[in-house]
């Protein structure tokens, strides 16, 4: 897409594939190095990144960049956006404003991979499951190609949603390293319930501009819609557990 040309890291797919790669090889990598080692504790660390995390998460949902000045919500009202159905062409400079939001999260996907990174080397291995890993690394290249192909219009809503349960999400992991804030966690029971619900409501709004078209490209409503499906069906199966 020539709205995205020259931004960061999206003119070649290498360095998204690299950075995936790099990740890939340090769960193997680390795991074998920590294997013999104490764990760390990380506990200044974990407060100070969730707390990034979280932070980024309110912006991207709600508008508080100097340098962007612009946030999905704001955005996406201002533009006139369709919550039904929303093309790739229609809001103009909305759009611009939407796909530069849109790029953080891309990005955000890349930093999340200390997720994993942290579970190493704090030897929680049993939280590296499949569906951990899965997810971290698709979503950071899915999100590359969106960004090329398809940077705004109905790309926008499972963005919207997922900051919202990231800044419930990482406020809560990030309140969970101190010992003294378990009694006051109560939440932690609806995180995964929550997530399924975004997923629901993201495979729903995406099957609403298959009934009704918009002009917005078929088969990426259809890719992203199954991905979904995978992760309700991963996520569901984490929750019975």
């Amino acid at each position: 897409d020539s709205r995205v040309r020259g931004w960061f890291m999206l003119d070649s797919y290498l360095p998204t594939f690299f950075l995936t790669v790099l990740y890939l090889l340090s769960i193997w990598l680390g795991n074998r190095y920590m294997k013999n080692r104490h764990a760390l504790s990380l506990r200044g660390i974990l407060t100070l990144y969730n707390l990034g995390i979280t932070l980024l998460s309110v912006y991207m949902l709600a508008e508080v960049s100097v340098c962007w000045n612009a946030g999905l919500v704001l955005s996406s009202w201002e533009g006139g956006y369709n919550l039904q159905c929303q093309n790739l062409t229609s809001a103009g400079e909305a759009d611009v404003r939407v796909a530069k939001v849109l790029w953080w999260y891309y990005f955000s996907k890349s930093i999340e991979f200390l997720d994993t990174i942290f579970f190493v080397l704090r030897k929680k291995t049993s939280q590296i499951t499949f569906l951990h890993v899965y997810h971290h690394a698709s979503m950071f290249n899915i999100w590359w190609c969106v960004l090329n192909w398809i940077p705004c219009g109905q790309s926008f809503f499972g963005p919207t949603l997922n900051s919202f349960i990231h800044i419930l999400m990482y406020s809560y992991y990030g309140l969970s390293v101190f010992p003294s804030m378990h009694k006051y966690l109560w939440w932690k029971k609806y995180l995964t319930q929550a997530q399924l619900v975004q997923f629901v409501l993201t495979i729903t709004h995406t099957l609403s501009a298959v009934v009704k078209p918009c002009g917005f490209p078929f088969g990426c409503l259809i890719f992203q819609s199954s991905y979904m499906l995978t992760l309700v069906i991963l996520f569901l199966n984490f929750y019975v557990q």
